[in-house]
């Protein structure tokens, strides 16, 4: 089965053609780093590390551009409050996304550029622009010359003129615009603002250049996926498409476009004040709960945050768990499988349905559970390899880094594990001890204590077993 992908710009599902064979190219639009990630930020990087690694599995070399906006007017904005250099801002929250990535299993992109690193590049193309006329120099800004390109709203579904009763907060008139719809291509500086010299005078970039620019310079004129949240869809991903076109760019050959978590059915949004930092619920839930939690929907769907979704999430988690945990106590370790079950993989090809393929990894685990029962070592074993190669896909095998042998209580970065195995241990011992004496109420005290401190107790052929709940 070949592999489909549902395009926003054809509002369909596609077959998935490499732009050069066994190869594919991804630019995913990364974070304007003004302020932390909360789970709403970190989705797509979830969403689109596991679309990576199908891809991977499925042969082809991947290169993976994820870009950082270090400059824009809410950095700014956020350094003259607090009083500090713009690159402050930017260096401290760039770290806590990349740290918040990592903390949910992201593989680090092939290359993560900034857009203030690209300056000339952005330079280049806007000569280019101006001289074919999709863009003209005012007042030290640059604009885009909207109307220059008649395919502009063909990722949208618009045409310009339906702009005209509700225009978009990027389009609104000024004073320096031929029409009301041209896009800022470069912005003059204002006093006290950061800039960098250009032919134009000394500004900053728009929003929107910095990533055709650097959509051009890892990935060249032609590349295979654009990703990026569906709030970008307009304006900044048409945007970039029609600079990119008028450039001379072919650009991207599919748009995906993951769903936003929600909060009380709002976007999660620091502005609006509903957001949930990643650091926060990494607290309370383990970072790979949190992976499950946002990797296991399908990337096109909408999120709804609540408490109760994130302990359902733990409960399947720890179902896997658990099936895994007993069965290497029954067979030993095992090599993950060389290939996923065949709906697993029919699953992945229909434009990285994740759903079906958990249903399948939890099908398989069921399979495993009852081979288990049946004392069938070799049905454990095999449904172990199979288990563990579809974990490896999404990024959720407790064996694998970076969840082996990681605290099992929080991820908060501090192993306490040996410190509660040590101590639960000696409950263990006396609770033993009770049991050999026939003191069958005292054993039962012992298991409900430790029951009631968020410990379950699993009593096992080769001794009891413990796990901490949440």
């Amino acid at each position: 089965m070949t592999l489909r992908l549902y395009d926003t710009a054809a509002r369909a599902t596609r077959e998935f053609v490499p732009v050069t064979p066994g190869k594919v190219s991804i630019y995913l639009c990364g974070a304007t780093v003004q302020a932390p990630p909360h789970i709403g930020h970190i989705r797509s990087g979830v969403s689109f590390d596991i679309a990576r690694r199908w891809l991977e599995y499925r042969g082809y070399a991947v290169t993976f551009v994820r870009n950082v906006t270090d400059i824009d007017d809410k950095i700014i904005r956020k350094a003259a409050e607090q009083k500090v250099e713009t690159w402050r801002v930017a260096q401290a929250n760039e770290y806590a996304f990349q740290q918040a990535y990592r903390l949910l299993g992201c593989e680090d992109p092939s290359v993560e550029p900034r857009a203030t690193g690209h300056i000339p590049e952005m330079v280049a193309m806007m000569h280019k622009l101006i001289y074919d006329g999709h863009a003209y120099a005012a007042g030290g800004d640059v604009y885009f010359r909207v109307r220059s390109l008649p395919a502009y709203g063909a990722l949208a579904h618009f045409s310009v003129d339906d702009l005209e009763e509700q225009p978009a907060e990027d389009v609104a008139p000024t004073t320096h615009k031929e029409d009301p719809h041209d896009f800022a291509l470069w912005k003059a500086s204002k006093p006290g603002e950061p800039f960098w010299d250009t032919p134009w005078g000394p500004g900053r970039p728009g929003w929107h250049l910095e990533c055709s620019a650097m959509a051009h310079r890892y990935l060249g004129t032609n590349f295979d996926i654009h990703g990026g949240g569906v709030d970008l869809i307009f304006p900044h991903h048409e945007n970039e498409q029609a600079q990119s076109h008028a450039f001379g760019d072919k650009f991207t050959n599919y748009w995906m476009h993951n769903g936003w978590v929600t909060l009380k059915n709002e976007k999660m949004s620091k502005s609006l004040g509903n957001s949930v930092l990643v650091t926060e619920l990494a607290k309370q839930y383990r970072p790979v709960v949190m992976r499950y939690y946002l990797g296991t929907p399908h990337y096109r769907s909408m999120i709804e945050y609540t408490e109760d979704s994130l302990r359902e999430a733990d409960a399947a988690y720890s179902r896997i768990e658990g099936f895994v945990t007993r069965a290497l106590e029954t067979v030993g370790p095992t090599e993950a499988a060389a290939r996923v079950p065949a709906a697993f993989a029919e699953s992945m090809d229909d434009d990285f349905g994740v759903p079906g393929a958990v249903a399948v990894l939890y099908t398989t685990v069921r399979e495993g559970n009852t081979a288990l029962a049946g004392g069938d070592k070799e049905g454990v074993a095999t449904h172990l390899a199979s288990v563990l190669r579809m974990l490896d896909i999404l990024g959720l095998n407790p064996l694998a880094e970076p969840w082996a042998g990681a605290d099992g209580a929080a991820g908060s970065g501090t192993d306490l594990r040996p410190v509660v195995d040590a101590l639960v241990k000696v409950a263990l011992e006396q609770r033993q001890a009770a049991r050999e004496r026939k003191d069958y109420a005292a054993s039962d005290a012992i298991r409900d204590r430790l029951s009631q401190a968020g410990v379950t107790v699993e009593d096992t052929p080769s001794g009891p077993r413990w796990s901490v709940n949440q």
